[in-house]
């Protein structure tokens, strides 16, 4: 029997509903072979409350989440809080450790920086709030023109929507280019395949 994989999804107050769900749904549209499974993990497990108001409930507490083969954080204006959050960061930096693949959505990436997982790597993150996740982490080469960015095992994406465009590369990374384009079909969704075209940073000048 092939062994199941899973992908698992740090949640916390006020995180943001789209940068969980959008690639949760291609991960779960992954997993329906039984290869995979999703689930949520947070400092304490049951309802966490999102940005937009829908709580959603974790599935895993930090002291008894399984292992992760694919670890996500979202951003969401809970991560302002989430960076001072000590129990938070031990258990990013011990679980990124032991992941296959560590990836962020939006200001997410403000927790792997704060963790120091990023240091002395490529990396990038929502362009509406770039000034503030570059604050949380000076040794990061932050790129301010991508879609997404990989440097070894991490993954970082910029705002929201653009989660889901690097969950399909990384499925395509992790099974195939053609599973990921039937993911994306199944979605309905316009895959924006090309990592360094971000018109976002030209709409917050960040170019």
């Amino acid at each position: 029997m092939a062994e199941v994989k899973t992908f698992g999804v740090m949640l916390f107050e006020g995180f943001e509903v789209l940068d969980v769900f959008g690639p949760v749904e291609a991960f779960g549209i992954l997993g329906y072979e039984g290869k995979w499974r999703v689930i949520t993990v947070a400092e304490r497990a049951g309802a966490v409350i999102s940005a937009q108001g829908p709580k959603v409930i974790a599935d895993y507490a930090f002291d008894d989440s399984p292992p992760i083969d694919i670890l996500m954080i979202p951003g969401g204006i809970g991560t302002r809080r989430e960076v001072t959050n000590r129990t938070a960061l031990e258990w990013l930096v011990a679980n990124a450790e032991k992941a296959e693949v560590v990836a962020s959505v939006c200001t997410g990436a403000s927790l792997l920086a704060k963790a120091g997982l990023l240091d002395g790597r490529r990396a990038t993150s929502n362009k509406l709030s770039f000034k503030w996740v570059v604050e949380q982490g000076a040794k990061v080469n932050w790129v301010h023109e991508a879609r997404w960015v990989v440097d070894g095992k991490f993954w970082t994406s910029s705002g929201v929507s653009a989660g889901i465009d690097m969950a399909l590369a990384l499925i395509a990374h992790l099974a195939d280019l053609k599973t990921a384009e039937n993911i994306a079909v199944r979605m309905e969704y316009e895959w924006h395949r090309d990592s360094t075209r971000d018109p976002f940073a030209t709409i917050h000048k960040l170019k």
